[in-house]
């Protein structure tokens, strides 16, 4: 019983002291960089019902969410993602605007993993929704928007793995492979494993274009001459050409942007997502196994919420980074300063006073009392402990 009261359940954490400041700060700059593309915040319930991430929206399969019910009977489920829920707010509030919707948001989300996966199972997000622009233009406004987060966050070295919805599922189409085979393909690039991808694709009775295709899965860096080369041999492929082509497109945004450094095309990238219609990328950094960025286009998504509109977004995973950063041994400088007060009692007024006027100042203020069993000396070393930049004695 102890131990229940002391500790927290596996998959969260307490966050505190230097770290819970350094995690605030870089949820302001992240914020701060979505608001200059002129994003708009909005919040959504922590919980929603069981069918806004149900299994035909494509969604996080139910075994992994948190489900529990209300009064009424009805199942309810803490949000595993952001997107179906702020795309069920804009078919709701949004319903009449013909220029695009440009929403932003900040909050947690909850996924009832595995232990033994060491993940966190509660995780902040930061991130935007484009909702009503289906250009090649929007796709790298979206990725230049990541950039400039990352960058804001501290990162300078980071990449930005792109690919396409499409050209997964040309492949699949072509090959003719049935449900057991593609979710094997599936489960194949979603573990790495090139060698049982090219052991698979030796299996079926493809025609040669078709292999080289297929041999572009395991890409990790595909370079627009190479996807210019694939045109050639996806002739016979209308979904396949048109999923690469997009990628050439956006190949020269990304340069008007200024970006093209941070992005590497992979053209085999798949999801857990199965709402994801064009351009899927993640963010990788050093420090972390785990992307601290992932999006992409899904434009069929808002139909099920009776909004044909195309859309786009991405989430920044804030505890990530967060980690990153920490490993990478980059801290956000903290602009407010923390000043300690400690006051005997006969001095009681005057540090109140004192406090006051630096409060006003918007100096972060703590009164203390006088402990005779503490030196000055410890007062100074509890103030180095906890960030707090000033000690004054009174």
């Amino acid at each position: 019983m102890t131990d229940q009261l002391l500790h927290t359940p596996d998959g969260v954490r307490d966050i505190y002291n230097g770290e819970c400041r350094q995690k605030l700060l870089l949820q302001e700059k992240l914020h701060e960089v979505l608001k200059r593309y002129g994003y708009r915040d909005i919040q959504t319930p922590t919980f929603e019902f069981f069918n806004i991430f149900s299994k035909e929206i494509g969604t996080t399969p139910s075994r992994d969410l948190y489900k529990f019910f209300d009064k009424d009977g009805n199942t309810l489920v803490l949000r595993p993602d952001f997107t179906p829920s702020i795309v069920r707010s804009a078919a709701k509030y949004y319903t009449d605007d013909r220029i695009p919707v440009r929403l932003c948001y900040m909050g947690n989300t909850f996924i009832n993993s595995s232990s033994y996966q060491g993940r966190l199972k509660e995780n902040t997000q930061c991130g935007a929704e484009l909702i009503g622009e289906k250009s090649i233009a929007a796709d790298a406004e979206i990725l230049a928007m990541v950039a400039d987060s990352l960058r804001a966050g501290g990162l300078k070295e980071f990449q930005i793995s792109v690919g396409h919805a499409q050209f997964f599922k040309g492949l699949v189409q072509e090959a003719g492979l049935n449900e057991e085979q593609e979710e094997e393909l599936r489960e194949l690039l979603s573990n790495k494993n090139f060698f049982g991808v090219e052991e698979f694709v030796e299996t079926l009775n493809l025609d040669t274009n078709l292999i080289q295709l297929f041999a572009m899965l395991g890409h990790f860096d595909t370079t627009a001459e190479e996807l210019k080369e694939a045109c050639k041999f996806a002739g016979n492929y209308p979904e396949i050409l048109s999923a690469l082509s997009n990628l050439l497109e956006l190949d020269t945004y990304l340069k008007m942007y200024g970006i093209e450094k941070y992005v590497s095309f992979e053209p085999g990238i798949v999801s857990d997502y199965h709402y994801y219609t064009g351009i899927i990328f993640y963010g990788y950094t050093f420090g972390t196994g785990e992307p601290v960025v992932k999006g992409g286009r899904y434009d069929t998504l808002p139909e099920y919420f009776g909004k044909h509109a195309p859309a786009i977004g991405f989430a920044i995973v804030v505890d990530q980074l967060l980690a990153a950063l920490s490993r990478q041994k980059i801290s956000l400088p903290v602009p407010e300063e923390y000043v300690l007060l400690v006051y005997e009692q006969d001095s009681l007024a005057r540090a109140l006073q004192k406090a006051q006027h630096l409060r006003s100042q918007g100096c972060h203020t703590a009164l203390v009392p006088a402990d005779e069993k503490w030196t000055r000396d410890d007062y100074c070393n509890y103030a180095v402990k906890n960030h707090i930049s000033k000690v004054e004695f009174i």
